[in-house]
């Protein structure tokens, strides 16, 4: 651990453990809808990944689906913009639910356990560019990041808040009648400033509550993801 930050836990934190956020985890963001009748079973393999060390797993519940009968509590508009900015980012026409897109970078569409597992271990022996430490200091979280290799300039730096849980039944719509329990569910996302790389990134967010926290460092127009961590 650096010196600088290993000297910052000590100043917040005195003798106690220090919270520290796990390193070189993959991101898998699964675009997904309480309406949609194809998206449980994505559902349910973003849980089984929200247990893993080496994988954050974001749920980003789209509105979209929210005028066939159903509206789903967690959908945001900002989140069908985040899936449609990764399909311009790609040369795609259309989205689709459910869709996992993995490191920013890999679509998937469906419920494809093999494939994503591929691709999940796949990044995983790929050197991270990016390398993030975070930790909470109060109502705050205080985030460190080096450029490892050559990076892109105007990278995005965002911080992320989710539900680890929660069960819902679902009245209407196409899941008329069941009940689900849905993993990591964003309730936040937020771009807190720009980075390019010269110089190591020392800032402090707001993040109050005992929510998990993400720290994601992106290239420019929804590129791959270059560095992430979290805090539980």
């Amino acid at each position: 651990m650096r010196g600088w930050f290993a000297g910052l836990m000590i100043g917040l934190l005195g003798a106690a453990a220090p919270v520290v956020a796990d390193d070189h985890p993959v991101v898998v963001e699964l675009f997904t809808s309480q309406g949609c009748s194809s998206c449980p079973p994505a559902d349910a393999l973003l849980r089984e990944l929200a247990t893993r060390n080496d994988v954050i797993a974001l749920a980003l519940h789209v509105d979209y689906w929210d005028y066939i009968g159903w509206k789903d509590k967690f959908a945001s508009p900002q989140f069908t913009e985040r899936q449609k900015a990764y399909a311009r980012a790609a040369g795609h026409r259309t989205i689709f639910t459910p869709q996992m897109i993995v490191a920013g970078t890999d679509h998937v569409v469906g419920n494809k356990p093999m494939r994503l597992a591929e691709l999940i271990e796949a990044h995983s022996d790929q050197p991270v560019p990016v390398r993030i430490e975070m930790i909470r200091a109060g109502d705050n979280v205080v985030i460190r990041a080096d450029a490892v290799t050559d990076v892109p300039g105007g990278m995005v730096v965002q911080i992320v808040r989710y539900l680890p849980t929660e069960t819902v039944k679902i009245l209407r719509g196409e899941n008329a009648g069941k009940t689900f329990t849905y993993a990591n569910i964003v309730t936040e996302w937020r771009v807190i400033g720009r980075w390019n790389g010269a110089a190591p990134l020392e800032m402090t967010a707001e993040a109050p509550g005992p929510e998990p926290v993400v720290a994601l460092v992106q290239a420019p127009k929804n590129g791959p993801i270059l560095g992430a961590a979290q805090l539980r």
